[in-house]
């Protein structure tokens, strides 16, 4: 890196922590940052593809071939530490909020909306390069491909805006509770879990399974609004981390519960979609270990040199949430008309592929960071679009998450 770069970089991250205000809470940012890069190393690093004899792409797993890769989910795997810091930002924008006479309804319409934006925008661009794609001889099982590659991450934008507009009557259970609660959502998680897999699963129904998907969630984001409402301190997080690690060892050496946090092909139990217990338990312990550690993260984030990528990364957010997986795929597609690119179009099954993929994660990182460039507007306000342009853009999202959820 040449001297004129690296001091232009340094007076960039020295800018920005200069425009910090000294209120800000730069733990709670640097925690949101970690979440969210894990999302897309986790699925850059988890997911694969397979080359059929058409040259057509299909998902695949490294967890398949190697077990020992399940420990590295456990890490990757950090949704509870994004809905507990949610929880924490939800409640004192709720509070400041209400501070200022704002109802309840206005507040929601804010958040849903910049939640909503980025990924009315990636379903839209994607409904219309789909004809383009295929006209260019991208084929169709492809195409299958990388709309369910796309939307996967989403259902957590949908999920997350429920728990949001639930953020009242969160507020309202910690006045009454405390943190514990967060204990009834626990519960429920552990009934349907001994009913899908206890002595009584055969007569259970297939749909049981969803009623995990709102508690399961939102057990996070319930101990973030105590964390909020300063009612999980430290003793209490010491309570989380010791007992969130004890269930969570117990879940996998005792119930035997499957030991990767998403989802691995060919087996017939998931604990992701939606969550199980073991969930649960790892979000409890992260949520402990990230309380504990607020403070001196905090202080190790007023380093400019830090502080400049948590920044950037939260400025960002929906766009990694929503276009990770486009920039895997940016390169993937091209890679399958050459035929087999190792690491990127070969089967994730041999540790030759593990190292060639660590070595692509620069380049699908460059990618995100390209394609962010344009993609990022749809995180702003859409103030030039008129009314035709957003009916449109809501029909093509509309048309394209249809033809991801396999209904045409």
């Amino acid at each position: 890196m040449s001297l004129p770069l690296l001091h232009r970089m340094r007076g960039a991250a020295s800018a920005m922590d200069a425009q910090t205000p000294a209120h800000r809470d730069r733990a709670m940012d640097g925690l949101r940052a970690l979440a969210l890069l894990a999302v897309p190393t986790g699925h850059w690093l988890l997911g694969g593809f397979t080359l059929d004899a058409g040259g057509a792409l299909h998902n695949a797993s490294p967890l398949t071939s190697f077990g020992f890769f399940a420990p590295l989910s456990w890490v990757l795997q950090m949704l509870g530490i994004f809905f507990l810091v949610g929880g924490h930002a939800s409640t004192l924008s709720y509070r400041r909020a209400a501070g200022r006479g704002e109802s309840t309804r206005t507040w929601l319409r804010g958040r849903v909306t910049r939640l909503g934006r980025p990924v009315l925008g990636v379903t839209a661009v994607w409904a219309a390069l789909l004809p383009v794609l295929y006209t260019l001889g991208v084929p169709g099982t492809t195409l299958r491909t990388a709309s369910t590659l796309v939307i996967q991450p989403l259902w957590f934008v949908g999920v997350y805006m429920v728990v949001t507009a639930l953020t009242p009557w969160c507020i309202r259970a910690v006045e009454r509770l405390g943190a514990w609660a967060a204990l009834p959502l626990l519960g429920a998680v552990a009934i349907v879990d001994f009913l899908r897999y206890g002595p009584f699963a055969e007569a259970m129904p297939s749909w049981l399974s969803l009623l995990n998907l709102l508690p399961g969630w939102m057990f996070a984001y319930q101990l973030g609004v105590a964390w909020g409402e300063k009612k999980l301190g430290r003793h209490g997080a010491w309570l989380l981390l010791a007992g969130g690690t004890a269930l969570f060892a117990a879940l996998l050496l005792v119930f035997h519960y499957p030991a990767s946090m998403v989802g691995v092909p060919g087996q017939a139990r998931t604990n992701s979609h939606p969550p199980s217990l073991l969930i649960l338990a790892l979000a409890a312990a992260q949520s402990g270990a990230a309380i504990l550690l607020r403070d001196r993260i905090g202080r190790l984030l007023r380093r400019p040199a830090l502080w400049a990528p948590v920044v950037v990364i939260n400025l960002s957010a929906m766009t990694i949430l929503c276009w990770h997986q486009t920039a895997l795929l940016a390169a993937a597609v091209p890679g399958s008309f050459l035929g087999a690119v190792p690491g990127l179009t070969t089967g994730p099954d041999t540790l030759d592929w593990i190292a060639t993929r660590i070595a692509w994660l620069p380049v699908l990182a460059a990618l995100l960071v390209l394609i962010g460039r344009y993609a990022r507007g749809f995180e702003a306000p859409w103030k030039r679009a008129s009314h035709a342009r957003r009916a449109l853009a809501g029909i093509l999202a509309a048309g394209f998450t249809i033809f991801a959820l396999g209904l045409a």
